[in-house]
């Protein structure tokens, strides 16, 4: 029999998703006769304990007696329990600061880490995560705030709708004015910005038509890796070379600054990769980008004047064009940054629906079987050791 354990979200603030809903531990349960699923009772979980409760599993505040435990958000250190497997977003691949001490303890621990961010497969896809519900809450508050700073039209808060059906009947009757809007990226998030467009009735354009012209109705134009970067040297692209060798590439999107009413950004951003513009760039007359939604949400990043997080009731703030300074949203010479880091928490029960279907489909059974090349892959620590390919974390991690 193996126990697994929902833990409840430590980190503060408060996380509300789940990895795993009640419909789908009762479905467990069902199908498989050697798990038994226990819940920490959790005050703020967007499924409450009743509702584990009626669907049969049980209920702690004590997860000790559990072998493999799921959360979202990265647990607290005192939390941890050692010697146990986690699966979370321990955000520490990159080496984040503000992890450190996490991955530290995690290793004092004994700890095995299964990090949901580097399951993949084989091609490099990544199998699980909140992508497509951030793309749909961030497309959703990247127009919000154009509306607000402009006054064309006006948006509902996502987080005051109980479901992403409710979010969209919101739409109806919505007029979006003539806005050209550049979303960039190719993954799950753009995917979830991309829905967006499609139902509020944003229309998509060829980048070279985008660039060409304005129009009379709303468009928008989706920026992949060879519209947004080429080889210095060649002005090639080359989507492997590029992952291999990113200080090769330049950014080729000041273009699109020139045409861009809004900036919706889903775009994969690590330190050796080209940021979309340089901050420098915002005070040229040319550049009238006056919203930009970083769904990404890098500081310091692929946008480069993303100047920190804002919570989920505050999500925009301006960024003055000559200083640089933070500002409040919606003033003449600023640009408004949309900058959240849990935007799939608007949309809690529904994309903690989906979470779970990846989790079940493509990683609860070669968990219970001892492993797989997929899990393999992402485990950063075993039994409280760093893993071969989680090896460069050592100076990191303090070992």
């Amino acid at each position: 029999m193996v126990r697994i354990g929902l833990i409840n979200e430590g980190k503060i603030p408060a996380d509300n998703r789940v990895a795993i809903t009640p419909a789908q531990c009762k479905w467990i349960r069902q199908h498989f006769s050697n798990i038994r699923i226990i819940v920490q009772s959790s005050p703020h979980r967007c499924f409450p304990d009743q509702d584990y409760l009626r669907a049969g599993i049980g209920v702690k505040d004590d997860l000790s007696e559990c072998d493999i435990l799921l959360g979202i958000k990265e647990v607290p250190t005192d939390q941890l329990i050692a010697g146990k497997t986690y699966l979370f977003f321990s955000h520490t691949k990159k080496k984040q600061a503000h992890n450190q001490k996490l991955l530290q303890a995690i290793i004092e621990k004994g700890i095995t880490l299964i990090d949901f961010e580097c399951l993949e497969h084989e091609d490099g896809q990544r199998i699980i995560g909140f992508g497509f519900f951030a793309g749909v809450v961030g497309a959703h508050n990247g127009l919000m705030a154009y509306g607000n700073r402009t006054g064309l039209f006006h948006l509902e808060r996502v987080y005051k709708q109980r479901s992403f059906r409710e979010l969209i009947h919101t739409y109806f009757g919505l007029h979006i004015p003539n806005v050209k809007i550049a979303v960039t990226g190719s993954g799950r998030v753009a995917h979830g910005i991309v829905e967006i467009m499609n139902l509020v009735g944003i229309h998509e354009v060829e980048p070279d038509e985008y660039l060409a012209r304005r129009f009379a109705y709303p468009v928008y134009t989706q920026l992949k890796g060879a519209d947004l970067y080429r080889k210095k040297q060649s002005g090639t692209y080359s989507r492997l070379d590029f992952h291999e060798n990113p200080t090769d590439y330049e950014s080729v999107f000041l273009p699109f600054s020139e045409q861009t009413d809004i900036l919706l950004n889903g775009v994969y951003w690590e330190k050796n990769i080209p940021r979309l513009f340089e901050k420098e760039d915002i005070q040229s007359e040319r550049f009238i980008i006056q919203t930009i939604a970083d769904i990404a949400d890098d500081i310091n990043g692929s946008v480069p004047i993303n100047l920190g997080d804002q919570s989920i009731e505050d999500p925009v703030y301006g960024v003055d064009r000559l200083t640089f300074q933070k500002t409040s949203p919606y003033l003449e010479n600023s640009i408004d940054i949309m900058a959240v880091g849990n935007l799939p928490n608007e949309l809690p029960r529904d994309a903690s629906r989906y979470f779970g279907e990846q989790l079940i489909k493509y990683v609860l059974e070669p968990l219970l079987q001892g492993g797989s090349s997929v899990i393999e892959r992402a485990t950063i620590t075993r039994q409280g050791k760093l893993t071969p390919a989680f090896d460069y974390l050592k100076d990191y991690a303090g070992r």
